[in-house]
């Protein structure tokens, strides 16, 4: 297996994928050919000193990280809703529908979820009004520092898409295009497109859920209740899987 590593290594290098990734060895790990498994993991969680939505997250990544999996997804997804008369303040100090969101022009509440390489998910968030940002939520749930925490104690990073930027040194994101209309350089380039084919296979577990359970597809109850049924949707989906597919 060494050998094999090794050969990779030097494959990831002359395809100009190091020099695409800039140097970032974290991003280094998760190639799409790569077959090796990770160490095994030693550290110890820090799930004891966490309360029960916050240690869930955690169990998850470290099971993960023991299967053999190279990396992690993160995602979000407005589950839309009927509209609710529910205000909040901005922060421009406007009043505003509390569960409506600008970006999709639409009611709904903010979920985020974390997902295994094939498109597994296993974890996902309460709900949060949809006017959010998705990485606001995302540290407001503690997935962001659970995530960190991965990358560096389990050698198990996260890809998330733009919106996500800021997150912390375990969350890999693109990069943005440059103001002003100019054009990418060709290594930042090469750095997105191979960011999204070891992201895609992971965003499509939003879609497994919703897909599969009818009460995702038109909530009809209060949009506050959407996250109960999300995590009931992960639970039932775990079961019906049965044992959690190991690295391939």
């Amino acid at each position: 297996m060494g050998h094999l590593w090794d050969g990779l290594s030097r494959a990831y290098d002359l395809l100009g994928f190091a020099r695409a990734a800039g140097g970032d060895e974290v991003f280094r790990q998760v190639p799409p050919m790569r077959s090796a498994r990770l160490r095994s993991v030693t550290t110890t969680s820090p799930s004891w000193a966490l309360d029960h939505a916050h240690r869930l997250v955690y169990e998850a990544l470290q099971q993960v990280a023991e299967q053999g999996w190279s990396h992690v997804v993160l995602d979000g997804k407005l589950f839309r809703s009927d509209r609710c008369a529910e205000t909040t303040e901005s922060v421009k100090g406007e009043t505003i529908n509390s569960w409506y969101s600008g970006k999709h022009r639409a009611p709904g509440g903010n979920v985020q979820a974390v997902v295994r390489p094939d498109g597994q998910p296993i974890w996902v968030s309460d709900v949060a009004p949809g006017h959010l940002h998705d990485l606001t939520v995302a540290r407001d749930a503690g997935v962001t520092g659970a995530l960190n925490w991965a990358a560096s104690q389990l050698a198990l990073p996260t890809l998330a898409d733009s919106g996500y930027e800021g997150a912390g040194h375990g969350v890999k994101t693109p990069f943005k295009q440059p103001v002003g209309g100019q054009a990418l350089a060709p290594d930042n380039q090469a750095y997105n497109t191979l960011h999204r084919a070891t992201r895609c296979l992971g965003e499509r577990g939003f879609a497994l859920l919703t897909g599969r359970w009818r009460a995702l597809q038109r909530i009809t109850v209060s949009p506050s209740r959407i996250g109960e049924l999300a995590q009931a949707a992960l639970v039932l989906t775990q079961l019906e899987n049965g044992q959690l597919r190991t690295s391939y």
